[in-house]
């Protein structure tokens, strides 16, 4: 019998790339790039095919383990559930909410049913000890965006397509797919730019594979693209490259924003961020005069220690220069599924309703900054916490002083983890529930539609049957939320709503909660007739999606703020003004700073035991810079120590120019070594741990965001035999 075809959304990265995977007798024999896509149009990168190999891996979970004293041994569902919420609610029982925390990890973005499941996991246990990988990622740009725009979802997102001149800063779309930029054809978007005779500027204290596709690059030093984007804005205004009136008319603040701009010169950031004062103004004359155009930012700016002053400045030099919510400019996508109504649910609407009780740092959309995570853990009081959930996440390695977090995860009273590996982080729970992987469920990116350079969408089918006695993640999620709810005697103030929602997704299940979202969303029936309106039923027929149109003119849907105005000066983000002065001083007598690093075969910690992805060269070396390694009588291939206030590691190193002087860059998500016996491919991959020297008391004040660009650091050589 021949293969039977299927097409469905790679749920990996960002990208949302269409697949066409053909399958025999239950097992995938071959994955390749949906041409047909209407979001993606073939392109695939190697993370999508390898689906099949983790679908097959020998060391992913498939049924719940129990830590004994011996090491993990099986147990039923029921069983494992049972256990879960009881010691779950005991905790809360006697310590109160506050005792369990919980933490989503990254690949539970990728699908809608996990987002749904762990939300409603969330309001069940009713707890602030909530955290989740946005502080080592998006939060600065989610809290300008809610300062800018009175939402925290208004995120705009270049309008790729159709823009004359592209204006990027600190991010690596090749790369990542995108990232607050769902991309889709990341290759074919890209090069499109300057196919069209637009113009593609970069700047980035590395050469990355992005580089390849801009016109320019130049080296910018980590944490001063505020200053430069001010000393772009300081040009715009001096020379009044824009328009006064129209500016008026959709924004509040222009006057602050310019005041302080002028303050900033080209000559004065110069010396500082590294840019020649002839290449800002140079580059903001063109970037103001173009008739489409758009700044966009990422990791580089959000993980530095100006991340809200930064994304801030991105959009602010979009809307001055009036490259906003027009066609090729910044726009705000139209999604199918309405995921605004999702994050007001989960309490995605606000920031600093409350803070940690050890540090005081700020919640930003209902989470707590992972950093606080083992200082929370480990400090008595009432709302330590005693308990943990982990979803998806390993912050063993992907936050920062990881080191501390092991250690403080191994003290719990209990902890469950809902994952398909034992790795760093799961191995240290008292329960594992894995759930179905991605091939075995119903799939439709809810998140990522909302930040697609498209408005497409697109649902997918499971593609193999799973196994009997396996759960997919919603089911796990809303099943311990409910064993949780059924157990606790004094519900959480959340409790009644929880406990409706429970009842909803039961009723519903995630696709049926789905359906509900469509109906209700821009092109559902519920607005409508049933025969044109957007319901699942008719997504289900569409096997290569639902192409919805370009990005459209959004303003007065996506700005909520009370005047109906973009708020250009913010009070909270403009007083961060002073510390950057203070910065742009102090910044060229610094020593060595660190920089993160991502690669197409990675995605942060939990691709490395697949063997197609990690094969080939070390792609886990220390980058320096020729002029440092001479300074420091270093060479390629040499062992250095790398040290930081909380931490070392000793890794492998290159001697490139692909980093500015200065700067070294070393990849997160490796050091495996802890695992190797329950992932035996990951364990056998070199490098070291990056987030074991960087720093949970270094982060950006007014979200309490991770510094991860930007870490001062030291250098030594060690001898060449490995060390302990």
């Amino acid at each position: 019998m021949g293969a039977t075809v299927h097409f469905r959304t790679c749920n990996v990265c960002e990208a949302m790339c269409g697949m066409r995977v053909a399958v025999e007798d239950n097992r995938v024999v071959d994955i390749r790039g949906d041409r047909d896509d209407v979001f993606s149009r073939g392109h695939i990168c190697p993370k999508g095919p390898a689906m099949r190999e983790l679908q097959e891996d020998p060391d992913r979970l498939r049924h719940p383990m129990r830590r004994t004293a011996s090491g993990f041994v099986r147990v039923s569902w029921d069983e494992a559930l049972a256990e879960a919420g009881e010691r779950l609610a005991a905790l809360q029982r006697e310590h109160g909410p506050d005792s369990v925390g919980m933490y989503l990890g990254n690949p539970a973005a990728h699908g809608h049913g996990a987002i749904l499941g762990a939300s409603l996991l969330g309001m069940a246990l009713g707890t602030k000890n909530r955290f989740d990988s946005n502080s080592q990622d998006a939060n600065p740009r989610i809290y300008a965006a809610l300062q800018m725009y009175g939402e925290a979802t208004s995120l705009t997102i270049p309008d790729i397509d159709h823009t004359d001149y592209f204006l990027v800063f600190g991010a690596n779309p090749a790369a990542s797919g995108g990232s607050i930029m769902t991309l889709g054809d990341v290759r074919g978007r890209l090069s499109g730019v300057r196919e069209r005779g637009g113009r593609f500027v970069l700047f980035d204290p590395r050469k990355t594979e992005t580089t390849g596709f801009a016109d320019e690059h130049h080296f910018i030093r980590p944490g001063s693209d505020a200053a430069l984007l001010l000393g772009l804005l300081h040009v715009v205004f001096d020379e009044k490259l824009y328009d006064a009136g129209a500016l008026s008319d959709i924004a509040d603040g222009v006057s602050e924003l310019r005041a302080i701009a002028k303050r900033f010169s080209p000559e004065r950031v110069s010396e500082p961020t590294g840019v020649p004062a002839l290449v800002i103004r140079r580059i903001a004359r063109e970037f103001a005069k173009a008739p489409r155009a758009v700044a966009y930012g990422r990791m580089g700016l959000s993980t530095s220690a100006f991340g809200p002053l930064s994304s801030y400045l991105v959009d602010a030099l979009n809307i001055v220069t009036g490259h906003f919510d027009r066609p090729g400019c910044a726009m705000f996508p139209t999604p199918a599924a309405d995921v605004v109504r999702v994050a007001r649910m989960i309490g995605m609407g606000g920031t600093g309703r409350f803070r940690s009780r050890v540090r005081g740092l700020p919640e930003v959309g209902g989470n707590l900054p992972a950093t606080t995570m083992a200082e929370e853990m480990e400090t008595p009081g009432d709302g330590q916490i005693r308990g943990f959930v982990v979803v998806a996440g390993n912050p063993v390695l992907s936050v920062p002083n990881g080191e501390r977090i092991e250690k403080a995860l191994a003290n719990l009273d209990f902890m469950v983890a809902i994952d398909i590996y034992l790795n760093e982080t799961t191995r240290h729970a008292h329960l594992v529930l894995p759930p179905r992987y991605a091939l075995e469920r119903s799939h439709y990116d809810l998140l990522f539609h909302t930040l697609a350079v498209r408005n497409t969408a697109k649902w997918s089918a499971p593609v193999i049957e799973a196994p009997p006695d396996t759960k997919d993640d919603a089911e796990i999620l809303v099943e311990l939320a409910g064993r949780v709810l059924g157990k606790r005697i004094s519900p959480s103030p959340l409790g009644a709503a929880a406990e409706r929602f429970v009842g909803l997704l039961n009723k519903l299940g995630a696709d049926g909660n789905l359906d509900l979202l469509l109906r209700m969303g821009p092109y559902g029936d519920r607005f409508l007739p049933f025969s044109k309106g957007l319901n699942l039923e008719k997504l289900k027929k569409a096997k290569h999606g639902i192409d919805l149109g370009p990005l459209r003119p959004m303003f007065r849907e996506r700005v909520r703020t009370k005047t109906g105005k973009v708020c250009l000066a913010p009070p909270e983000i403009l007083a961060d003004v002073p510390r950057l002065e203070r910065f742009l001083d102090e910044v060229t007598a610094a020593g060595l700073v660190l920089i993160g690093r991502r690669h197409m075969r990675n995605n942060n910690s939990w691709m490395h035991n697949v063997p197609s992805l990690v094969k080939g060269p070390d792609r886990s070396m220390l980058l320096v810079h020729p002029t440092d390694a001479e300074r420091l009588g270093l060479s390629s291939g040499a062992r250095v120590r790398v040290r930081s206030r909380v931490g070392e590691v000793v890794v492998g190193m290159a001697v490139t120019e692909d980093v500015m002087p200065g700067v070294v860059s070393l990849p997160h998500g490796h050091g495996h070594a802890a695992a190797a016996d329950t992932m035996r491919v990951a364990g056998s991959v070199p490098g070291a741990n990056a987030n074991a020297i960087t720093d949970d008391l270094y982060v950006e004040p007014l979200t309490g965001t991770a510094i991860l660009n930007g870490v001062p650091v030291t250098l030594e050589a060690v001898d060449a035999a490995p060390q302990a």
